[in-house]
């Protein structure tokens, strides 16, 4: 009888590096991973129309109810790790939750000052939302009572200043063997990428590995000082779990 897969839940908000986590847990061979799926859920609930929408609703389920079963089993028998890449703003009220019962859940988190300038320069308007901050407390606070302890967070400044320390303590963290292939991955895509990827992926693409630590956090425009007060209440909320090295 095949053992259940540990079922890891990375929650993310925007503009953080949520694909270069899943290609460094992809770079695993006990792994098998699942990139946004409830993407096509998420735009069908709202309305919205992203780059490349006719895409996604024919290569995922917009059933929001039919992707949370699919996040209780795994794609492949043969994994001892089932890992979902899942973006914080997609879980609109209409989205199920208690599914992630079954899940070890993780919060991918940075720095306002970090994400709040990115998403500017990729996006006309920002709001709270747009970028994650309320959902991923939300999300945080729902894993607790689900999983009865603490859930996982780790910051991705401190994972790119130190990649071996802080991606061998969340295996520790997570119950799993640490491996060095964690730290590198080949260039190009891969069969997880989600099919919006030709859009966004560029950079992971073109990346072999973690990128450089990050420099001095940039100042954020004076028009957006509204919204950073209220990230920066919630980062430094879910800051105060963040995994360290041991």
């Amino acid at each position: 009888m095949t053992s259940e897969p540990l079922r890891i839940a990375m929650w993310s908000g925007p503009r953080n590096m949520s694909t270069t986590m899943m290609r460094s847990f992809g770079a695993r061979a006990d792994t098998v991973c699942v990139d946004e799926p409830f993407y096509a859920a998420y735009l069908h609930l709202t309305g919205l129309r992203h780059p490349m929408s006719d895409e996604i609703f024919a290569a995922q389920s917009s059933d929001p109810e039919d992707v949370a079963a699919d996040m209780t089993s795994c794609p492949d028998p043969q994994a001892r790790v089932f890992y979902q890449k899942h973006m914080t703003h997609h879980m609109v009220p209409a989205v199920p939750r208690d599914w992630m019962q079954a899940c070890r859940n993780v919060f991918l988190i940075r720095h306002p000052a970090r994400v709040i300038p990115s998403y500017a320069r990729k996006m006309e308007t920002v709001s709270l939302d747009a970028i994650g901050f309320p959902q991923q407390l939300s999300l945080f606070e729902e894993a607790k009572r689900l999983e009865g302890r603490t859930p996982v967070v780790v910051d991705s400044t401190d994972i790119l200043r130190d990649p071996p320390g802080i991606m061998a303590a969340l295996c520790t963290e997570l119950g799993l063997d640490w491996s060095e292939d964690m730290l590198s991955w080949p260039e190009g895509a891969r069969p997880e990428d989600g099919v919006w990827a030709p859009h966004w992926y560029d950079a992971v693409w073109n990346s072999t590995g973690f990128g450089p630590a990050p420099g001095e956090r940039v100042e954020v425009q004076p028009e957006l000082a509204g919204i950073y007060a209220e990230a920066l209440d919630i980062y430094e909320r879910l800051a105060e779990h963040r995994l360290v090295k041991g």
